[in-house]
């Protein structure tokens, strides 16, 4: 196992393990849809962090460098994008607890397909400029003035991919196991409620932060 590759398993779970919006967003997809539409949000997820390493270790510092004139507005339409979503996901679980005809679905939001759960979640990750800041700082520091060996990066990017595929379907398979535990109309009504409200918290800290 090269030193690159344990770099990068590194590098991801260090971008992965705090819990912020995303997590937040695949824990509670996974409890009130299923663990298949979590677990094509977490391959989003990793997907867009795997996609961020590739940039800076082919870019390093100078790309950091022109995301940061730009990391401020991209906060602000990660917080819209995120209060979309909290809204429509307030919204879906009201309508759906008070209409009987529809007792028997989930409500999930418009993420409710694994293939909107991957590309929504992949957007909206790719909105987030610390991630690719944080890896243009760690390639900075590897690199010592020079590019990194295609080999060593390729294997930087994959251990970055791995931890955090494997950190989010952590998160998506703990947000299943708690939806089944309520799977009743009320328990799910006050989840998706209360994910709502923690998705707007936490887009308020994607601007103040």
């Amino acid at each position: 196992m090269s030193a690159a590759f344990v770099a990068g398993l590194i590098a991801g779970y260090g971008v992965a393990v705090p819990v912020g919006a995303i997590a937040v967003l695949i824990a509670g997809l996974s409890a009130r849809t299923s663990l298949r539409v979590g677990a094509a949000a977490a391959l989003g997820v990793a997907t867009a962090d795997g996609l961020y390493a590739a940039v800076a270790v082919t870019g390093g510092a100078a790309l950091a460098g022109l995301i940061a004139p730009i990391a401020t507005p991209l906060r602000w339409v990660a917080a819209v994008v995120l209060v979309g979503l909290a809204t429509t996901t307030a919204v879906s679980a009201v309508r759906h607890h008070r209409d009987q005809s529809l007792a028997a679905a989930r409500p999930g939001g418009s993420l409710t397909t694994p293939t909107r759960a991957f590309g929504g979640i992949l957007a909206l990750t790719l909105l987030n400029p610390m991630t690719v800041v944080y890896f243009g700082a760690l390639v900075l520091a590897r690199q010592a003035g020079g590019d990194l060996p295609p080999g060593e990066a390729a294997a930087f990017v994959l251990g970055a991919f791995l931890a955090s595929a494997s950190w989010q379907l952590l998160i998506a398979a703990g947000g299943s196991l708690v939806g089944r535990a309520l799977t009743g109309r009320r328990g799910r009504l006050w989840t998706a409620l209360a994910s709502a409200a923690l998705i707007v918290a936490l887009a308020v800290t994607t601007v103040v932060s």
